[in-house]
């Protein structure tokens, strides 16, 4: 991405777009009393996370004993619901369903290819589906700290255990065929993105015409083989990022307050929730919507709006879809594919005149 001057003057940002993740699907209710379990608390916890300020909303299901849902039925019955209940909330399905362990002592878990496939299925359909790229270790505790931890079934080292091993298997044959499911549905993939590497995949699959939509993503700062902590990682992959692309920032625990703060700076976008943090300051408890309202008032501290229902769906493109790789590189601003025989570094139709080599030898005659 890139900044002018004036990049930073709020009045030239584009409005705030906040994700709330309020249902926390690593934890357990008894890690929280914000965790909404039933499904009247899970349908009033978006409407309060709404109300705050948040336009998007990252959901994951809980049956009614407390443990997160596999079933699809559970998700199109919330998704039903949150239709009724929150209509200009932008309702974004988090793509591994459920990781969370079955019983004590059993590993963390994305459910199989298969199964997370069913989610270009689902009915009422979603505005999002979240998709992770390439398989990679997700150590969820390696950035979290025994305060961290402390008083919740992450101490526990069953628990620590099952989720310090956890990995995201996302090779190609579960990406390209999930992409083309959901793009088949008319829903939009959202990118979780933990590296530059897995940005570059993505780059790749839009080149070849794999997928072609608007690239709205999030920056994943959870460590664990995703990026960490390093503002100067965020700032490269910010950098790398093309103009065209809608950037959200998350991180973890007590961290996602400062970095949050320097994203809504920056005029990009933000998520929180309890999903990704349980603390204010150490030791004291952070609501999802207590997390959601700082986002707001941090934005109005420093002159940014914040977006509407219908504003996020403006921002995040909802609905589009581009022709071509063609069209899609010169809709994001990168650089289009090099034509057979062509050298040098290619650069968008018009946005350089061809110099004409005679012309150009005459001219340094003349300067002599």
């Amino acid at each position: 991405m890139h900044f002018f001057d004036d990049s930073l003057l709020p009045e030239n940002q584009e409005k705030l777009v906040i994700q709330a993740a309020p249902y926390g699907p690593a934890w357990l209710p008894s890690d929280s009393d914000d965790i909404p379990v039933s499904m009247d608390e899970q349908v009033q916890k978006a409407v309060d996370c709404y109300n705050a300020g948040a336009t998007v909303l990252h959901l994951h299901v809980r049956e009614a004993d407390g443990k997160g849902s596999k079933r699809i039925s559970t998700f199109n019955e919330l998704l039903a619901r949150l239709r009724d209940a929150v209509p200009k909330m932008l309702l974004q399905v988090g793509g591994s369903i459920s990781f969370a362990p079955e019983e004590a002592g059993q590993a963390a878990r994305w459910p199989g290819i298969d199964t997370r496939h069913m989610l270009a299925e689902l009915t009422p359909k979603p505005d999002q589906v979240t998709i992770v790229i390439n398989t990679n270790q997700m150590s969820m505790v390696e950035l979290m700290s025994n305060d961290d931890i402390a008083g919740t079934s992450m101490s526990r080292p069953e628990y620590y255990r099952a989720y310090q091993e956890m990995v995201t298997e996302a090779p190609p044959s579960f990406y390209v065929e999930h992409l083309k499911r959901l793009v088949a549905k008319g829903i939009q993939p959202h990118f979780m993105i933990g590296s530059i590497h897995q940005l570059e995949t993505v780059e790749r699959l839009i080149r070849s015409g794999i997928y072609t939509g608007p690239l709205v993503l999030n920056h994943m700062a959870l460590g664990g083989g995703y990026a960490g902590r390093n503002p100067c990682d965020m700032l490269e992959f910010v950098r790398r990022c093309p103009d065209g692309a809608v950037l959200t920032i998350e991180s973890l625990m007590r961290t996602v307050t400062p970095i949050c703060t320097m994203a809504v700076a920056l005029g990009l976008h933000v998520r929180v929730g309890i999903e990704d943090n349980l603390w204010k300051r150490k030791g004291e408890r952070f609501t999802s919507v207590q997390q959601v309202e700082q986002m707001v008032r941090i934005a109005r501290e420093i002159g940014r709006d914040v977006a509407s229902g219908d504003e996020a769906k403006r921002i995040y493109e909802i609905g589009t879809y581009y022709r071509s790789a063609d069209e899609a590189l010169a809709q994001l601003g990168w650089p289009p594919n090099r034509r057979p025989g062509q050298r040098g570094f290619p650069v968008n139709a018009g946005a350089a005149p061809a110099r004409e080599p005679r012309a150009t030898a005459r001219l340094a005659e003349e300067a002599h």
